[in-house]
């Protein structure tokens, strides 16, 4: 059997090269690739993500990892 845990990552609008050459904002997520790595040390199993928080105008404000494992013992 697998349980599942959820960590909260957050976002920010990114006013780069994008937003200035064509009128659009990048997303660019933080700390995602220090908890990839912290909870495959840690035995679990990245398996997706999904929008936490997004705004009307579609916005994404924070994103929740997904890890897996199976349960010891089981």
């Amino acid at each position: 059997m697998l349980e599942y845990e959820f960590e909260t990552v957050p976002c920010r609008l990114d006013g780069g090269f994008a937003s200035k050459a064509f009128g659009a904002a990048g997303i660019e997520t933080q700390g995602h690739r220090e908890a990839l790595c912290r909870r495959a040390a840690d035995g679990w199993r990245y398996a997706g993500c999904i929008p936490r928080l997004q705004r009307s105008e579609g916005y994404i404000e924070t994103i929740d990892l997904i890890f897996e494992r199976e349960i010891p013992g089981e």
